[in-house]
């Protein structure tokens, strides 16, 4: 009895230093462009991230665009994923990811009041309705991109269709005003911050844009697999938590010109060229990191009906959103 007295404490002692000495979770969030999404920004505020480093480390990747982003959680190289709606069916159908779960919001196109995505035309072009792209170039970042959805969407409804009615190319987002300018395509897509290129602006002129397309557009949701969630999810609230904590910090007025110092810091550009950022003229964010799943249910669809995915897919049922309602309940 003794003995057990004595070893009950030692034992208790030696639980107590095995958890303080447990190693955090590591959590890589995966971006495609600063400061679109928010995983690059995160990094910038870490007095706000109080979890960071104790349950939880924060890791931040790039990534090239969808292919690259499904690739790396397929192989668990990435833990939360930065999917577009359009890449989301690709993944969960094509690629086999069946746990694939929406946990929370990034941003969203074409609410009213805020930005949306434009397709240019040359401001001399005689393009002056989509029914004139009949037998022309158009161009996108990449086939079945959010934005390649919307623009095929558009042009399938004027009935048009992708190589019998016009002929399709691919130019990485920045790149897409030079195509324009020196005649390679007769339509591009711009997106924020690009469709503020002064440039841009004097040369082109906007035939549509996306909010013509869908309405409201669930573009990009941070996704996680339920197995990570189920074996890490105490560590996921606290991420949420504190992901939560920057979000507000950089939507908050107050603080654009340190934010848009920020995103010169990140992307090299001038501060003075984001006066748009976290305003009405940036897209749609909001303070709870809550996607419009109506939205979302409907942007998908029309990935389907394009071709893009086999089957009907219910977007409810891929979604956990507990997480970030948890980690909001924290903050009020």
């Amino acid at each position: 009895m003794r003995f057990l007295k004595l070893a009950l404490p030692f034992l208790a002692a030696t639980l107590i230093a095995g958890t303080a000495l447990a190693e955090p979770v590591k959590i890589r969030v995966s971006y495609v462009v600063a400061p679109s999404d928010w995983a690059p920004l995160l990094p910038e505020k870490p007095e706000l991230l109080k979890h960071n480093g104790k349950s939880y480390t924060l890791e931040v990747v790039r990534v090239n665009g969808t292919p690259a982003l499904v690739q790396a959680m397929a192989a668990n190289e990435i833990e939360i994923g930065n999917h577009s709606y359009s890449s989301l069916g690709i993944a969960i159908q094509n690629a086999g990811m069946d746990d694939l779960r929406i946990i929370s919001d990034q941003f969203q196109d074409g609410v009213p009041g805020k930005s949306t995505t434009q397709y240019y035309v040359l401001k001399d072009s005689p393009i002056q309705k989509v029914e004139d792209l009949k037998g022309k170039v158009v161009s996108s970042n990449a086939a079945g991109s959010a934005v390649d959805i919307a623009m095929r969407a558009m042009l399938k409804k004027h009935g048009l269709e992708d190589k019998r009615d016009y002929t399709h190319i691919e130019a990485p987002l920045p790149a897409q005003k030079a195509m324009l300018i020196e005649k390679k395509t007769d339509l591009i897509c711009s997106v924020v911050p690009f469709l503020y290129d002064p440039e841009l602006r004097e040369k082109g002129r906007v035939l549509f844009t996306q909010r013509d397309v869908f309405g409201i557009t669930q573009m990009i949701v941070w996704t996680a697999r339920k197995s990570f969630i189920d074996k890490n999810r105490a560590a996921m609230v606290d991420f949420m938590e504190d992901a939560l904590r920057v979000v507000r910090w950089y939507l908050a007025p107050a603080n654009h010109d340190e934010a848009a110092q920020i995103a010169s810091k990140l992307t090299k550009i001038p501060p003075e060229r984001f006066p748009w950022l976290f305003t009405e003229r940036d897209y749609a964010r909001n303070g709870n990191l809550t996607p419009d799943m109506a939205a979302l249910q409907a942007n998908v669809e029309a990935t389907r009906a394009l071709g893009f995915i086999r089957a009907p897919l219910d977007v409810n049922k891929y979604a956990d959103l507990s997480i970030v309602q948890e980690a909001a309940a924290r903050l009020k």
